[in-house]
């Protein structure tokens, strides 16, 4: 989801300023409408919607007229596949609480990436975190609600401040479970936030730590969603454009 997608209008597509373009994306149990904008007389531009599974959907391009029937311009298909990105939130997601998996992401560590690849991580892994369907009974903390906080062990929260993912920390931070993970010990005895500390990152330690901390610029920049039973509305505020998605 949110990559730009630009649509070409044939000659006999082009039309007055009063009509509006938006994409429907049908899929097996999902279905998306995206408002346009035009960028000039022969081409729109939206953007695509985060799916819940990986399979071809139909899209169509309707024009809309006020006065006039909802006319479908054109239909084609669009396949929505399962990237890096999304294998490892699921990965990430399933290995909440369990401390072999989540002592192994520890070696990433060692390597130090790059910081443009720390942020080209954070934003895709956060992004795909964002459109799992995570069960109803997921936990930043694992399925164990049994253990106390006073046990030392390795969690997700832990994972994403080592490696200064400012966005997937935000979205950790929400979820149930987020708040609690502040306060608990590694092995080591570090928390999240005297990580955040020691390694110098001002942003991230301001994030755990301020009671209103907002969400990063860089992602309350990209969408901003509200949910509202089975549907929920994005709205894009680089492109302007607006997306409704609906359970079928």
């Amino acid at each position: 989801g949110d990559s730009v997608i630009t649509v070409q209008l044939t000659e006999e597509d082009k039309v007055e300023d009063d009509v509006v373009f938006y994409l429907v994306f049908t899929g097996s149990t999902v279905q998306h409408c995206t408002s346009t904008r035009k960028i000039n007389p022969g081409s729109l531009e939206t953007i695509s919607p985060g799916h819940d599974c990986c399979e071809t959907v139909k899209v169509a391009l309707c024009a809309s007229r006020e006065g006039h029937p909802v006319l479908v311009v054109a239909e084609e298909s669009f396949q929505f596949v399962q990237d890096e990105a999304y294998d490892a939130a699921q990965f990430l997601a399933t290995c909440a609480g369990n401390q072999q998996a989540l002592n192994f992401t520890r070696f990433l560590d060692r390597s130090r990436p790059p910081a443009a690849d720390v942020d080209f991580l954070d934003e895709k892994v956060a992004l795909a975190f964002r459109h799992l369907k995570l069960p109803a009974e997921w936990n930043v903390l694992g399925a164990d609600q049994s253990l106390t906080e006073n046990i030392p062990r390795e969690t997700l929260m832990h994972f994403a401040v080592r490696l200064g993912l400012l966005r997937l920390t935000w979205f950790l931070l929400q979820q149930p479970g987020g708040r609690g993970a502040l306060s608990i010990h590694n092995n080591e005895g570090a928390t999240p936030v005297s990580l955040a500390l020691e390694r110098g990152y001002q942003k991230l330690h301001q994030l755990l730590t301020e009671e209103e901390a907002r969400e990063p610029d860089s992602w309350g920049t990209l969408s901003h969603t509200v949910h509202s039973g089975d549907y929920s509305v994005k709205h894009h505020r680089g492109l302007d454009v607006y997306m409704l998605t609906a359970e079928a």
